[in-house]
C-alpha cells in the first residue's frame, strides 16, 4: 500500500479508526511525523491531540544505529543483545543527556500546557510509521503507566513480526496493511515523504486545540 503523504496516510488511518468515535479518546502522537497523521485522526474522533515524545538512544560507535529507546518517563527499552556490550555508566549518561532533550522538545512543542490525563481513558498512539519498534515499545510501556482503560496503536504499515509483538502488547492494533515482506524504510510507503519542521508540529497541535 502507498500513500502520497502523511496527510493521507492520517484520514485512512482515522477512518479505520471510527470504531473509536464513542469513547473517551486521547490521541498521543509520536513526533515529528506522527503529529500530521496524529491530527487527522483527532479531528476524526474529536478527541484531544497531545505528544507522546520518544527518543533513540544511537550505539557508541554507531550513533546512528538504535540500541534503547525511552520516552518521557519510565526506563529505556533496549536491544539485550547490543546493550549487554555497553558500558553502564555511558548508557545512564547518554540516557540521562537524551531525556533532557525529549524535556526540551515538549517544551518547545507545547510551551507551558500540562500533559492530557488518559487516565481510565482509551489512548491512541499513532506514528507515520515503524522498523525497528523500539520506540514504539517505549512509548507503549510509559502509556500503560499513566493507567489508561485502552492502549491501542495505529500505524498505516507494520511489518508482520513487530505486529505480533504488538498485538499482544497492546489491546488493539490498527494498521491499514500488515506487511510479510516489508520494504526497509518508513519512507518507502509514501511518494511524499519530505520531512515534518518543529513549526508545522506547534501549527498542527494549536490547530486541533482550537477547534
Amino acid at each position: 500500500m502507498m500513500f502520497v503523504d502523511r496527510k493521507d496516510a492520517g484520514i485512512k488511518l482515522a477512518r479505520a479508526l471510527s470504531k473509536y468515535k464513542l469513547d473517551d479518546v486521547v490521541v498521543l502522537a509520536l513526533p515529528r511525523g506522527g503529529v500530521v497523521l496524529g491530527a487527522e485522526i483527532a479531528k476524526e474522533l474529536n478527541a484531544p491531540l497531545d505528544l507522546m515524545i520518544t527518543k533513540k538512544i544511537g550505539h557508541p560507535s554507531n550513533p546512528e544505529y538504535a540500541i534503547c529507546a525511552i520516552a518521557e518517563e519510565g526506563s529505556p527499552v533496549c536491544n539485550s543483545a547490543e546493550v549487554a556490550f555497553a558500558d553502564s555508566r555511558w548508557l545512564d549518561d547518554e540516557t540521562n543527556r537524551v531525556r533532557a532533550e525529549i524535556k526540551r522538545r515538549r517544551e518547545t512543542y507545547l510551551g507551558n500546557r500540562e500533559p492530557q490525563s488518559i487516565e481510565g481513558k482509551t489512548a491512541i498512539i499513532v506514528d507515520d510509521g515503524i522498523a525497528t519498534g523500539l520506540t514504539m515499545f517505549a512509548a507503549i510501556g510509559e502509556v500503560k503507566r499513566r493507567n489508561p482503560k485502552k492502549v491501542v496503536v495505529a500505524i498505516p504499515v507494520t511489518p508482520a513480526d513487530t505486529a505480533r509483538r504488538l498485538k499482544a502488547a497492546v489491546d488493539d492494533l490498527v494498521s491499514l496493511e500488515i506487511d510479510p515482506l516489508y520494504l526497509g524504510a518508513v519512507g518507502a510507503y509514501y511518494e511524499d515523504f519530505r520531512q515534518v519542521e518543529d513549526d508545522e508540529v506547534i501549527s498542527l497541535l494549536d490547530s486541533v486545540a482550537t477547534r
